[in-house]
């Protein structure tokens, strides 16, 4: 396989973490919204916690973006092939703030 398609396959299975990652995301704020407290929402949170902490191992680098360049991305950059680079610049900021609402929403919903 040339190096073409190993980035291809690099930035689509990015995508789909990306886009399972958003769903979790949804669905959080769906529990904070309902009030539902169960084991789905553990895997959901997990899920964003566990992406969160690869993040801060590597420097808020992902380890796709490495995986790219090692097989000659210029930039590295895994987004840019199925997403817009507007997206994939403000991303985490806005992810990580909605994350942190909705932890309080539910927070807030549980023991309030």
């Amino acid at each position: 396989m040339n190096n073409e398609k190993k980035i291809f396959y690099i930035k689509l299975f990015h995508s789909i973490i990306f886009l399972f990652m958003v769903a979790c995301l949804a669905y959080i704020f769906y529990c904070a919204v309902v009030g539902r407290y169960d084991w789905t929402l553990l895997v959901a949170l997990s899920a964003i916690v566990f992406e969160g902490l690869v993040l801060l191992i590597n420097r808020g680098r992902c380890p796709f973006t490495n995986l790219a360049e090692k097989y000659g991305d210029k930039h590295g950059a895994v987004t840019d092939l199925f997403f817009p680079m507007w997206c994939a610049r403000h991303t985490f900021s806005v992810s990580t703030t909605l994350f942190i609402i909705e932890l309080v929403w539910l927070a807030w919903g549980y023991w309030g």
